[in-house]
């Protein structure tokens, strides 16, 4: 390694979404049609109440540095409406409003791990996980998650792997890659063995509006009876569509919320002021826009995963969340990395493979359906068209 870079660089990894849509762009430069489903992000605009609040923040000189764990109205807003949907008591003093849900997962790792601790996370999930607490100096430990039974994440796995060192569980629910929740009784369970056993459990819930079929995504906040050691995370960009605004939060015990905030105040020193303003909007104002999104991402998964189960050699469970699909590709013979490769050199469909989730993805393939009904369609077509080839 360059004598220059330090040696905590080794376990720093890159998101594959970014270095996939890169090569998809290249394609699209030398005219090649390309099907984005590899990137997580809503195509729809950020609702338009949402933007005239920052224009009015920007308006009124709302432009300068605010308290480190973001500004006392967003964190009783914030407040407010956990507690209501949760059904739990959070104040304000809770609340650590973050640059992104993704800086919420690192800063409250960092504030909590030490060297050679261990921390259990399922696989495949989110690369950020494993990547924030091994860059904290913490061992990861793997419970790997399969498709018979629905990629389930239970207190028996949290069980078998728990030992002296560990300290932390991290939960995903929605789950990214694979859409599917967590049950009532699993996060009942892991409630139980987290306070027992005194375990940091950090859960990852910003999909927890992004759910179909009338279901609702129960929360680990709704199974503790505190929040001493239970580390909450969610944001704006996947349920009001707000990527690109950059603003998540935390929900944990005050004493672990101060440690988090010193982290963001010395990175990045506080949250964007006027974006604040507006997630106070999106908190407070019409939920219709949000509704309405989750109806279409609806549509398009039955689409998705109809035409999956249709396709030779792919299968695929139906997501009941966030907008992800994870189909087995094992009967085509290839590699995930193999065929998300051919994919989109020779099809121009943009994908994820499952590795992009861990070792534990081989055999799958992450499709994002947050992009158009007609991109679906054609780009599944050509992937229909690509297994055919390869099963002739």
């Amino acid at each position: 390694m360059d004598w220059r870079i330090a040696e905590r660089m080794r376990g720093l990894g890159v998101e594959s979404a970014f270095i996939v849509l890169g090569k998809a762009k290249e394609l699209e430069a030398k005219g090649m049609k390309v099907y984005h489903f590899e990137i997580g992000e809503p195509d729809f605009d950020t609702p338009g109440h949402i933007k005239e609040a920052a224009y009015r923040a920007l308006a009124d000189g709302f432009t300068h540095y605010t308290p480190s764990n973001g500004i006392q109205e967003l964190r009783e807003a914030i407040a407010e409406y956990e507690s209501q949907r949760k059904g739990v008591d959070i104040k304000p003093e809770n609340v650590v409003v973050t640059v992104g849900a993704k800086l919420a997962i690192f800063a409250a790792m960092m504030a909590t791990l030490n060297p050679g601790d261990e921390v259990i996370v399922p696989s495949p999930a989110y690369p950020a996980y494993a990547v924030s607490a091994t860059f904290a100096g913490a061992k990861v430990v793997k419970v790997k998650l399969s498709e018979e039974k629905r990629f389930s994440f239970g207190a028996e796995d949290i069980q078998e792997k728990t030992g002296e060192k560990t300290k932390m569980v991290v939960i995903n629910t929605p789950s990214n890659p694979t859409g599917l929740i967590m049950s009532e009784q699993d996060l009942r369970s892991l409630a139980e063995i987290a306070a027992e056993r005194r375990l940091i459990v950090v859960s990852d819930e910003i999909y927890d509006r992004i759910v179909f079929d009338g279901k609702k995504a129960s929360s680990i906040l709704e199974h503790c009876d505190s929040l001493d050691n239970v580390i909450y995370v969610n944001g704006f960009s996947k349920t009001f569509a707000m990527t690109g605004w950059r603003l998540g939060y935390a929900i944990t015990a005050r004493e672990v919320a101060e440690h988090i905030m010193k982290i963001q105040l010395n990175t990045v020193s506080c949250p964007t002021s006027f974006v604040q303003r507006a997630a106070i909007e999106a908190l407070k104002g019409p939920q219709e826009p949000v509704e309405q999104m989750v109806r279409e991402y609806q549509r398009r998964r039955d689409l998705v995963v109809e035409v999956l189960n249709r396709t030779p050699g792919v299968r695929c469970l139906k997501p009941e969340g966030a907008f992800y699909a994870f189909p087995n590709i094992t009967e085509l013979g290839l590699s995930s990395d193999k065929v998300a490769d051919e994919l989109l050199q020779k099809k121009g469909v943009a994908l994820l493979p499952g590795t992009a989730f861990g070792e534990e993805g081989e055999g799958y393939l992450r499709i994002s359906f947050a992009t158009s009904i007609e991109d679906l369609r054609e780009g599944l077509e050509k992937f229909r068209e690509y297994a055919e080839e390869k099963l002739s």
